[in-house]
């Protein structure tokens, strides 16, 4: 029975460097080499970095592509690397007969077909520009030895992959270490059928499957449950390496796997963090005469078994809970968003409140203290609780702090153009949001807007007030989980022998805007837990108002909560980018018309 020691890389990349993701692969790669793998195995689209968007319909972004591949193969051998087989995920275009059949084809009318963006060069309707591939290379020797593209693209959710790439017809089975590796790309593993299927049909011993899976809570476990399916259908050990990091509005939390046919855990990497998984298997010899599948391009390494070599012990990391999962998502997407935009510090008004306190502990953990500009701005309705509740969290947090008074401001703008009611409010949102800009501006922060998911739903905020920022790190976490993360973060401190971030206070006062006298949220809004629960059935679930009541909504309620929810589209399209953490986040994952007469009542 041979054995192959597989080593899997879960790398955080930046879509568009590819000289810095090429230099991740040969970090990757000397550290496998040294470990004695015998195959490198890199997450989807490692070297262009994931998602690529319309850049794949750049003819200059594809050639570059492609010539990275080239030059990484080369390089792998200049550095003495040249006999470990490595795949990694890139963008290549189709050519010779699947190209051919993918133009006729056309994959379908597109409604106004014929316009340049939606064709290709031979003229196709409905095809991308340029016919861009989602591929994996196999690298061997200094040269690309072997080559697979996706075959399923996905076009539901944040994906949109359709519109961007063309599909793969081919299966790719390399030879290594007289094993047979059978390659596929993401989606290819959650459609049934397809190369999963042709695996089996090809009686490959392994299936790698390279992956860039965005975060989202609980898909860990359904995640594994997937993958435990197809390697019992595949009749092989599945090894399923996915990114870690975060790019824009998505965070890749790896969590790489190898499970057994029979669905056992064979290792199993860390989430949220960059880890090299190396795990001996043993897996049946190949067939030296396999069988003859239409359409598998069959590539030979090395025929020769692994010399003995002692086992190494395979990682198996715990996976963790729901609020630590959160907090470590939310952590790192924020920390790579500021990196990968080339700031040092982040900016956020300190109001006393939970949402403020909590964007503060995040960008701390993300960044450090030295990282984080705290501004309170009390205004002429703000508490004197208000004030040294942002007091304490700073100090508490050790990071810049200051004090801007607004009332001052407003008073002046009062003075010249008189307003009363909602305008006065939000004329102090709007004051905080020009100060924090302008801030940002001299110094060169990146400013973080604090609103929550529940406040962004009902449009509970203020546009180009406290709206403002480049990036909102609870962008995609209901108001109750924002508590949940605080009462976390405080027990994880607690727990180490730290001091907690956020005070007590923070979290137990009821939530104000504090934009006129006595203010709370729930003046005109539901209990958050009544509202969470409401936006969660109609934001994320999609149920109309029939059956909003039927799942026992209140008919008050759902009348005014869905109302809001509507009207506030025209918000949430001009907000800032923030992490996605659950099945359906404002931007990629919903997008409805801000121009429309369907109310839900006309049900």
């Amino acid at each position: 029975m041979p054995s192959l020691r597989l080593a899997l890389a879960q790398v955080d990349t930046t879509v568009g460097d590819l000289d810095g993701n090429a230099a991740l692969v040969r970090r990757a790669a000397a550290e496998a080499a040294a470990a004695g793998a015998d195959l490198l195995v890199l997450p989807e689209l490692a070297l262009t970095g994931y998602p690529v968007e319309d850049l794949a319909l750049r003819r200059s972004f594809v050639d570059a592509s492609r010539a990275a591949v080239g030059r990484l193969a080369e390089d792998l051998a200049a550095d003495g690397l040249g006999d470990l087989p490595v795949l990694v995920g890139y963008v290549d275009r189709a050519s010779g007969p699947v190209a051919e059949g993918v133009s006729a084809a056309g994959r379908g009318q597109r409604e106004g077909g014929g316009e340049e963006s939606a064709g290709s060069e031979s003229g196709a309707t409905g095809v991308p520009k340029g016919l861009p591939q989602n591929c994996a290379a196999l690298l061997h020797g200094g040269r690309q030895v072997g080559r697979y593209a996706k075959h399923h693209l996905p076009n539901y959710g944040v994906f949109d992959e359709f519109r961007i790439f063309v599909p793969g017809r081919d299966l790719l089975v390399a030879r290594v270490r007289g094993v047979d590796v059978a390659v596929a790309v993401c989606e290819d593993l959650w459609q049934e059928g397809g190369p999963v299927a042709a695996a089996r049909e090809a009686d490959a011993e392994l299936l790698v499957v390279l992956n860039a899976s965005p975060f989202e809570r609980a898909k860990d476990d359904t995640r594994l449950a997937l993958c435990r399916r197809r390697a019992h259908e595949a009749e092989a050990v599945l090894a399923y390496v996915n990114s870690v990091g975060g790019q824009d509005d998505l965070v890749f939390d790896g969590g790489s796997v190898v499970v057994a046919p029979d669905g056992e855990v064979l290792a199993r990497g860390e989430a949220f963090a960059e880890q090299l998984l190396v795990v001996d298997l043993d897996l049946p010899e190949g067939d030296p005469s396999p069988p003859d599948v239409e359409r598998v391009q069959r590539v030979v390494v090395s025929q020769e078994p692994a010399p003995a070599r002692e086992p190494v012990p395979a990682p198996l990391a715990e996976p963790l809970e729901d609020m630590a999962e959160l907090w470590a998502a939310l952590v790192l997407g924020l920390g790579d968003y500021v990196r990968k935009n080339g700031f040092r510090q982040v900016l956020l008004g300190l109001s006393g409140g939970i949402d403020s306190a909590v964007c503060a502990a995040l960008a701390v953990d993300a960044l450090g203290a030295e990282g984080v500009v705290g501004i309170s701005m009390p205004s002429a309705y703000s508490t004197e609780h208000s004030r040294s509740d942002a007091d304490d969290l700073a100090e508490r947090l050790g990071i810049d702090y200051r004090v801007h008074p607004v009332a001052p401001m407003v008073e002046a703008f009062l003075a010249n153009v008189p307003m009363s009611g909602v305008a006065e409010e939000n004329l102090q949102a709007r004051v905080r949001g020009t100060l924090l800009m302008g801030v940002s501006n001299s110094e060169g922060q990146l400013v973080l807007t604090t609103s929550n998911k529940s406040e962004l739903s009902v449009g509970y905020s203020t546009i180009y007030g406290d709206s403002v920022g480049g990036y909102a790190p609870l962008k995609d976490v209901a108001k109750t989980d924002v508590w949940r993360l605080a009462r976390w973060r405080d027990a994880d401190a607690r727990a180490r022998g730290e001091r907690e971030p956020i005070p007590e206070a923070s979290i137990t006062k009821a939530p104000s805007a504090e934009l006129r006298p006595d203010q709370t949220d729930q003046d005109s809004l539901p209990e958050y837990d009544v509202l969470d629960a409401l936006l969660e059935d109609y934001v994320v679930r999609a149920m109309g108002r029939s059956e909003l009541l039927e799942a026992g909504h209140a008919l008050e309620d759902v009348e005014k909560v869905v109302g809001l929810v509507d009207r506030a589209e025209w918000k949430r399209r001009q907000g800032a980018p923030g992490p996605k953490t659950t099945a359906v986040a404002f931007g990629r994952d919903r997008r409805l018309p801000i121009t429309t007469h369907w109310r839900e009542e006309d049900e």
